[in-house]
């Protein structure tokens, strides 16, 4: 049985960690925080142990306070409309479960405004774009909604709680990445990784691969095969074409047809059944030259569409 997770691209742990949040942003070339959080965390001092930490690195921030437990539809409206009024370009969620949920769906619907009910966010959520990028400072121990790709919000009119799962992976290099020996530190040694040649092999692969991922949106590709037309029904098709390509002897990891079709079917814009994985944040992008040049060497040249 073969089980899947998405992990958060960056994670500090124990105590000294929340220093860690300036430097995290201006390293994405991040500009201004938008902080999502409740009113006693707000007013306890907890959430100015980061606003002062960002105004010594000169780091612009708006602090939206109003969150409750159990977040209704509401409430995230209003922090969509002040985050939005706030020109800010990173979201970080400060507390228990309702603030990062919160902040989650703050994060999506910016950047998918077909999605502003809130409502039509339920199950599978059928998004088509990465959502802001979030950095999750947790205060309590036990709903760990700062690593995972799902959040409830409350609809006070049905008076019911709903879940909404949202997955952001970058299937085709994470696919590849434990079978590529060192290559991947090249790829994030040429997006300009600090310390990609000496930090722990699986960080130089995860910081590759979300470097490559940044860059497929920044550039506006389709990130999602429904997104050119695909189909449910054309996966079968898709997965004979792909193994059967000449290509696939060469690929890192040893591919069978069933991997391609699974991988096929996770890039199907909400329509595939999936386990809840764990989501992934935003490194800094790097430029098209400087991407095509790091493809190239892993791939020696050859490179499919899987």
């Amino acid at each position: 049985m073969t089980h899947r997770m998405i992990f958060n691209q960056t994670g500090y742990f124990g105590r000294g960690a929340i220093p860690h949040i300036a430097p995290e942003i201006a390293r994405r070339s991040l500009t201004k925080a938008f902080i999502v959080t409740d009113p006693v965390l707000a007013d306890n001092g907890t959430a100015a142990r980061i606003t002062d930490l960002l105004d010594e690195a000169g780091i612009s921030w708006e602090v939206f306070s109003d969150v409750v437990p159990n977040p209704p539809i509401e409430k995230v409206q209003a922090g969509l409309a002040a985050f939005r009024a706030s020109g800010a370009d990173v979201l970080i969620g400060l507390g228990g479960g309702s603030p990062q949920d919160t902040c989650k769906a703050i994060s999506v619907i910016a950047t998918n405004p077909d999605f502003e009910d809130v409502l039509s966010l339920e199950g599978l959520s059928p998004t088509t774009r990465p959502g802001v990028p979030i950095i999750g400072v947790p205060t309590t121990a036990g709903t760990a909604s700062e690593t995972t790709i799902n959040y409830v919000i409350t609809d006070s009119s049905k008076q019911r709680k709903f879940v909404c799962v949202d997955p952001h992976d970058i299937p085709v290099m994470a696919f590849n990445a434990e079978h590529t020996g060192e290559k991947y530190r090249d790829i994030a040694e040429a997006f300009g990784v600090e310390e990609a040649r000496t930090m722990p092999l699986e960080e130089a692969r995860a910081a590759a691969v979300e470097a490559v991922a940044q860059l497929t949106r920044d550039l506006g590709n389709p990130t999602r095969i429904s997104e050119v037309g695909v189909e449910a029904d054309g996966i079968e098709a898709l997965a004979d074409d792909a193994f059967a390509d000449v290509c696939t002897p060469g690929n890192p990891r040893p591919t069978t047809r069933e991997d391609i079709k699974a991988l096929y079917t996770s890039l199907l814009c909400g329509r595939a059944k999936r386990p809840l994985e764990r989501d992934t944040a935003q490194p800094p992008p790097g430029d098209r030259a400087t991407w095509l040049e790091a493809v190239s060497a892993l791939s020696g040249g050859c490179r499919g569409g899987r």
